[in-house]
């Protein structure tokens, strides 16, 4: 796209921002998918624009993948609009949570971040405390406090009585992973097989820093394990180590989590055990 071109373009795009016409919505969102960083980040402010004027969700759907664009400021002006839609952009928040703890991120991108992110929040809590929820197990109708402990803990809405059940449940759980954890890497760090040993000590070798099996991070609701997830570029390992039927479900269920929510990850196994090394760079090159 030549500079005279992008120039009219922008031009429109911004008009179409301050136009507070509804039907300009879905000529902007088709340029945030345009070649040009410059449009998308107008269309994305234009969105944001238009926030009392178009269907919310249908908004957050289009800003939502530009919070993982390769331009800083496109990245910014999303999270500004996403801060306009409140409630609606609960799904991006947990998008925004990355970009803020990234500590390859711009600290202007952060501020936005931060400022959309207590907007959203606030209004999510508003939105929250006039729903009725109901215990996912035993169905009764939930206080708030036992909503916003339920979710905080587990992202599903349980009574007390069965938050302490769960509890229980999760932390055997916790204790039986821990104690799977038997094979020592070079490193210190304790995993569960071989494969994640060799990933561990490469990692390391390269001076990759990363957190393994750390349930730290939300995907579409679900608190998740990952194998290992490297925080200077934001991407995900997953190594696919057994062979089961139930494995291979959970395995498929997972990658459909990281694909939904636009996550990077690279999937290892133990056919790539001889050259695990070449794979697992290779395969982060492309990433970067």
């Amino acid at each position: 796209m030549n500079g005279e071109t992008e120039k009219k373009l922008a031009a429109h795009v911004t008009a179409l921002g301050r136009s507070a016409d509804p039907q300009a919505f879905e000529e902007l969102a088709g340029a945030t998918r345009s070649p040009s960083p410059l449009l998308r980040r107008l269309a994305a402010s234009a969105i944001g624009k238009l926030a009392d004027l178009i269907d919310s969700a249908a908004a957050v759907r289009a800003l939502h993948p530009l919070l993982q664009d390769e331009h800083p400021q496109v990245r910014q002006y999303t999270a500004k609009a996403l801060g306009t839609f409140g409630a609606s952009a609960k799904p991006a928040l947990s998008d925004l949570r990355d970009l803020y703890k990234s500590p390859v991120e711009k600290d202007y991108v952060k501020r936005s971040v931060v400022a959309s992110g207590k907007l959203i929040r606030v209004a999510v809590e508003i939105a929250e405390r006039s729903a009725v929820h109901t215990c996912r197990r035993c169905g009764v109708e939930l206080g708030h406090d036992e909503f916003v402990r339920s979710q905080n803990a587990f992202q599903r809405p349980f009574c007390d009585s069965c938050f302490d059940e769960v509890f229980m449940d999760r932390r055997n759980f916790e204790t039986k992973v821990e104690l799977q954890k038997k094979i020592r890497s070079k490193d210190g760090t304790w995993v569960q097989s071989h494969g994640e040993r060799r990933i561990c000590e490469i990692l390391n070798a390269e001076k990759i820093k990363y957190r393994y099996d750390e349930r730290f991070r939300i995907l579409d609701g679900y608190a998740i394990r990952p194998d290992f997830y490297l925080p200077e570029f934001d991407v995900y390992i997953e190594y696919w180590g057994m062979d089961t039927i139930d494995y291979k479900i959970g395995m498929l269920k997972k990658k459909k989590l990281y694909q939904q929510q636009g996550k990077r990850l690279i999937s290892l196994s133990p056919d790539d055990k001889p050259h695990m090394r070449q794979r697992l760079l290779e395969k982060l090159e492309k990433l970067k």
